[in-house]
């Protein structure tokens, strides 16, 4: 049969995942003779045969992919037959065109762990055990094609053992870049009192007696460091808390195995994969009443933060071997920063900057290019709902349909993401963080400057939030001052969350849209943040609000809810207010009338959904002073899941103007009722949720008898409301809406960076 002979270009996630071997292997099998190689682009096949052979080869190429890649483009085009002899895996190319795909970093294989378990092999208790199929990828990335000399593990030459494996196409090892062994790869070592005390397997001993014994330990991961101690003991717990100065914000804690989970949360099936998932993620779950960890963890909430342990270095923090029998169980693992400053990645100023902290620091010398946070899950409406999007997940794309020019998106200002877009992919960075302090600003533009050279993106679109004080538009704007090619604009930031549901669903239809949120610079010169939007994604066009209520003090009101309060009960009752017989009211009573001018004399109003959440908590003492953003909400919920009520508030709705306003008047009027009539705070925060999520499914009513649309987009912190969510949906449903909503994205402002993107795109 006469030869035949086709060229493969694949794009997607295919260089660190075995594919090269993968391909190998194919050829082998269908007696296939040519190359494959790397590319900046992804991965190029050769191949030559008959055409039956090179038809069964194509098809199981996309059908048998190794387990941690992703096809997301594939071109085959028939050449002439070079005559080749044999199939062979090529030195890597760079091509002008710097497109590949760069993986997340992905936790422990089975493989590898069981490795590392057994005492005959050579890496056994090895901390960077690793192979094509897990281990460190973006953190260590510095560019593609992803070779070990584009990555920190450049640093470290193979021992023999170790480059036989990498060069051995039968290998897992074959070509994994950080693959490494006692001999000639990273080591660990404990410092104590700015001293080194121990290494290696000692290292790792020492450490776990320090925890066990109540010490907080610095533990060095894959992208960046923990502060860790032991979950089950309080007094180091709330020692932890004050010296971090986090009273009450929850903690995560690990766990090497989920069948310890399950001894204090409740765990579904779906929980489990993710739990179990090569990305272990942080997954939210729901707190047994009689479970085994201390109160300390996660106060006033019903939730906890659990995660698996996703390196071996974790695994044997839990290895009863190294514990002389006595098992660590659960671990706190929160982010090792500053509050407000970014995650600590260098041995040494995390030394210097988390002393304060930290009794002793197990550390390592495999350097972190790239700082990577745990990301956050909660299954929410029965799915898997994103609530910070990082390790695991970026920076792996989202896909639009039709090419777009380079453009940066520079997100908010709280939770900050950026976005860069090319051709048809929205770059989404990990999560950066809040852009208060000169630390995460300069995070923030060097992930910048090395995303833009990863993918190379080189912008003519800047786009910003309207909010001019922001520093990520300040950011935007100096790019144009060095650049006055750029074309640059703003996006509103409620619109640009509403978008970011549009770019994740890739929804061509006009949409109605409700952002319900904490603040945002409206383009009235308000703080908006409860808003309804109609339209298609190049104009998302504002046609109704809840009501505006001022906000005493401006921003300090969303640092001490107590002033919403008083401001939204003024507003629904007047003068009467001094005479409300009610507990808020009563402690309150001294500083009414000062709050009350303060909000007559400098009205900085707003229509934020967040700052009602935040007033109904305050007015049933739930919660009138935050230590932690959205604390005052997240409290108000967990009351309300407390309580099984089907009851509604009753909120009214009233144009004005054109525009469709939300009332909290007679909501207010029912809740103070309740309150003298002695009806339990659950109940009452259960008819708040229930009454606000009917007059949204109201409101959405009304608006799609004018826009003539049933697809209805959910987005805005708020949203983040796991009963809040589910009760809109419900009530979108049943009047027979079809509900969306970010689900790979975060709902908050981690969001507003491919919002901006696509509304720029769109443009």
């Amino acid at each position: 049969m006469k030869n035949a002979a086709v060229s493969i270009e694949i794009e997607g996630i295919v260089q660190g995942v075995g594919f090269r071997p993968f391909v190998h292997r194919l050829a082998e099998r269908f007696g296939l003779n040519g190359y494959t190689l790397n590319t900046s682009e992804g991965i190029t096949i050769y191949a030559e045969a008959g055409r039956q052979k090179t038809d069964a080869f194509l098809k199981a190429l996309t059908a048998e992919v190794p387990p941690l890649a992703r096809i997301t483009g594939i071109k085959t085009s028939q050449v002439a037959p070079q005559g080749i002899t044999g199939f062979s895996i090529r030195e890597s190319k760079k091509t002008q065109q710097q497109t590949a795909l760069v993986s997340p970093d992905i936790g422990i294989c089975a493989d590898c762990l069981a490795e590392m378990n057994r005492d005959t092999d050579r890496r056994h208790r090895y901390p960077f055990i690793n192979c094509t199929n897990c281990g460190p990828r973006f953190s260590i990335i510095q560019d593609i094609p992803y070779d070990r000399p584009g990555t920190t593990m450049k640093a470290f030459n193979m021992c023999m053992d170790c480059a036989k494996e990498y060069n051995d196409i039968r290998s897992r090892r074959y070509h994994a870049q950080p693959n490494a062994c006692f001999v000639c790869g990273p080591q660990v070592w404990l410092i104590s009192g700015g001293k080194t005390k121990a290494s290696g397997e000692e290292a790792i001993c020492e450490a776990i007696r320090h925890i066990r014994a109540g010490a907080i330990v610095a533990v060095k991961g894959i992208g960046g460091f923990h502060i860790a101690c032991d979950a089950k003991n309080s007094l180091t717990v709330q020692r932890l808390r004050n010296l971090k100065k986090r009273p009450s914000k929850p903690f995560a804690v690990m766990v090497a195995d989920p069948k310890k989970a399950q001894t204090f949360a409740e765990i579904s099936d779906t929980e489990l994969a993710l739990l179990t998932s090569p990305e272990r993620p942080i997954v939210l779950l729901r707190k047994k009443s009689a479970g085994s960890l201390c109160q300390e963890l996660s106060p006033d909430n019903n939730y906890i933060g659990v995660m698996l342990c996703y390196t071996p270095l974790h695994y044997l923090l839990f290895d009863r071997g190294l514990s002389d029998g006595q098992q660590l169980d659960c671990i706190v693992m929160t982010s090792g920063n500053i509050s407000d400053e970014p995650l600590e990645t260098d041995n040494d100023r995390a030394a210097r900057n988390l002393s304060g902290i930290c009794d002793h620091f197990l550390v390592h010398n495999r350097a972190i290019h790239n700082r990577v946070d745990d990301s956050i899950v909660q299954v929410m409406d029965k799915r898997p709902v994103m609530l910070r999007r990082s390790r695991g997940y970026a920076p792996f794309p989202f896909f639009a349909r039709t090419a777009m020019k380079p453009t940066l998106a520079c997100g908010a200002e709280l939770k900050n993401t950026f976005c860069l877009a090319k051709d048809c992919r929205f770059f989404l960075s990990q999560y950066i963080g809040d852009l208060k302090t000169y630390a995460t600003y300069q995070f923030y533009r060097e992930a910048v400057s090395r995303m833009e050279k990863l993918f190379s993106v080189k912008p003519s679109v800047v786009v910003h939030d309207l909010h001019p004080d922001y520093l990520s538009s300040h950011y935007a704007l100096a790019l144009k001052s060095k650049k006055k090619s750029l074309k640059i604009f703003s996006v509103q930031h409620h619109a640009a969350h509403c978008a970011s549901v549009v770019a994740e669903h890739d929804l061509k239809e006009k949409i109605i849209g409700v952002c319900f949120d904490g603040i945002g610079y409206g383009a009235d010169g308000r703080i908006w943040g409860g808003e309804f939007f109609a339209g298609t994604l190049p104009r998302l066009v504002r046609v109704g609000h809840l009501e505006y209520v001022p906000m005493p003090g401006g921003d300090k009101a969303t640092q001490e809810p107590f002033r919403m309060a008083i401001s939204c009960l003024y507003q629904a009752f007047g003068e009467e207010i001094y005479r409300l017989n009610i507990g808020f009211i009563n402690k309150y009573q001294n500083m009414l009338a000062d709050f009350i001018t303060l909000a007559k004399l400098k009205p900085v109003l707003t229509s934020s959904a967040g700052r009602l959440f935040d007033a109904v908590s305050a007015i049933l003492g739930i919660c009138d002073r935050i230590t932690y953003e959205a604390q005052a909400a997240i409290r108000l919920q967990m009351f309300a899941e407390r309580s099984k009520t089907a009851k509604a508030y009753r909120f009214d709705i009233f144009e004005e103007g054109g525009m469709l306003i939300v009332s909290s008047g007679r909501m207010l009027e029912q809740l103070v009722k309740d309150l003298k009539g002695y009806v339990s705070r659950e109940d009452i925060a259960r008819r708040f949720h229930n009454g606000l999520a009917e007059v949204t499914a109201r409101m959405c009513s009304v608006i799609r008898t004018k826009s003539k649309t049933n697809t209805v987009c959910l987005s805005g912190g708020v949203f983040q409301n796991k009963l809040f969510l589910e009760i809109v949906a419900e009530q979108l449903r049943e009047k027979k809406f079809s509900v969306f909503y970010n689900e790979v994205l975060p709902s908050n402002d981690g969001s507003v960076s491919l919002g901006q993107a696509a509304i720029a795109n769109a443009r």
